[in-house]
């Protein structure tokens, strides 16, 4: 067991160019569009930031208003279609909608000087004006995963600014836009800790994947770095064949001047909720969100932390707001399907009370919180149409999903 723990450890210091990262599964038994990823639909749009996907439909007749789904650009966008039983993507097909995804892309070096206004302009902007033109449709109804979610409420608020009234409706998905209260992550957001950030950006253009993935991973230390590694290193263990662990391993690396403003802006000065933050030659603020928007959070996570969220949310100036509260964490409590009836959530319409008070004045309801959602989303959804093939004449197939962004590696 030593000996091929040995073999463990300097294969994964060899995959990794010397930094130590456990390695937590077995890569081999993952093929991206083979076994995970599978969920059928073309890449309509490509830019230097991002590749659109529009999913095949699963029924004759779709709602006329399309839905995008903005994953975060720190892992890769399967996580919501890991397999069939499980997969998000397939699930908003199979209820009858045109489903665009974004893709981003894995940054290199090149990506250094690339900051917030990217990803809002080649990112946000310009997958709204590509599937308004695909479609036909002057609005859509958008989701925002995690750090994409903190982005599309920025975006909203861009809009409202603009008089630009293309989302018609926001679905957020653990997305903190309150960062006043900092939890677990405290000691990463003190200034030792980014300063040094900031000279591994400076030195290298880029927040390398593994440093995002490193510090997340103590965040549950025991979980994702210790009892791997005695199994792999130690009881010379194979990392067992498990996709939400490959893909917790496929990581992203973020541009240099996008995660310094992330980290800087948002996280140490919290200008979202306070002084508002520079975009797009607007100065953006949480309370101009004014569209009809839905939170999904997890009542045990420990990236966005639940009641972050919900402070956050009651920021904003929506009118039609809705808050879901789902039991597990930031992935098991979102990617939770029907069938499985594995984790109920909360609700409660009463958004003036406090964090606790609000839990404790909830409706308990078993099961996923997908069929709850759907139904408020296809309200905002418009009359059926026929189903849409992807893409159009001056939008041809640029290959099939899960395209090509998406098997980018993180440099090292």
């Amino acid at each position: 067991s030593l000996v091929k723990g040995l073999e463990n450890l300097v294969a994964d210091l060899e995959a990794n160019h010397g930094e130590m990262v456990v390695r937590l599964a077995d890569e081999s038994a993952f093929e991206l569009g083979g076994n995970i990823a599978t969920t059928p639909g073309e890449v309509v749009y490509r830019n230097r930031m991002m590749e659109l996907i529009q999913y095949a439909p699963a029924t004759e007749e779709v709602y006329a208003t399309p839905v995008v789904i903005f994953p975060p650009w720190i892992n890769k966008f399967y996580i919501l279609d890991l397999k069939t039983q499980n997969s998000l993507i397939k699930w908003i097909t199979d209820q009858g909608y045109t489903l665009f995804v974004v893709s981003w892309v894995n940054p290199d070096a090149s990506f250094a000087e690339t900051g917030m206004d990217e990803y809002v302009e080649d990112g946000f902007l310009a997958a709204f004006r590509e599937i308004k033109a695909i479609t036909g449709q002057k609005q859509v109804n958008a989701v925002g995963y995690c750090i994409a979610g903190t982005t599309l409420h920025m975006v909203l608020s861009l809009l409202k600014k603009r008089g630009d009234k293309t989302v018609k409706s926001a679905t957020f998905f653990t997305a903190l836009t309150d960062f006043g209260e900092q939890g677990e992550f405290t000691p990463f957001l003190q200034d030792d800790f980014i300063d040094g950030i900031e000279q591994e950006v400076a030195a290298q253009g880029l927040m390398r994947s593994f440093i995002m993935s490193r510090t997340m991973s103590f965040l549950r230390s025991n979980d994702l770095v210790y009892t791997p590694a005695v199994k792999s290193y130690m009881m010379g263990e194979t990392p067992p064949a498990f996709d939400l662990l490959y893909w917790n391993g496929d990581g992203s690396n973020l541009p240099g001047k996008m995660a310094m403003q992330y980290l800087r802006g948002l996280c140490q000065r919290n200008e979202f909720v306070t002084t508002g933050f520079p975009l797009l030659g607007e100065t953006v603020h949480v309370s101009d969100v004014d569209v009809p928007i839905t939170a999904v959070t997890c009542q045990s996570d420990h990236i966005a932390a639940w009641k972050d969220c919900y402070r956050g949310f009651r920021q904003t100036g929506s009118k039609d707001r809705t808050f879901i509260l789902s039991e597990s964490g930031h992935i098991a409590g979102i990617v939770n399907p029907p069938s499985k009836k594995k984790y109920g959530h909360y609700t409660n319409s009463d958004h003036t009370q406090a964090a606790e008070d609000w839990l404790e004045g909830a409706t308990y309801h078993e099961g996923s919180w997908w069929p709850l959602w759907e139904k408020w989303l296809r309200k905002r959804s418009g009359k059926k149409v026929d189903a849409r093939e992807p893409g159009d004449s001056e939008h041809p197939s640029l290959g099939s999903a899960p395209g090509t962004y998406v098997r980018r590696k993180a440099s090292l």
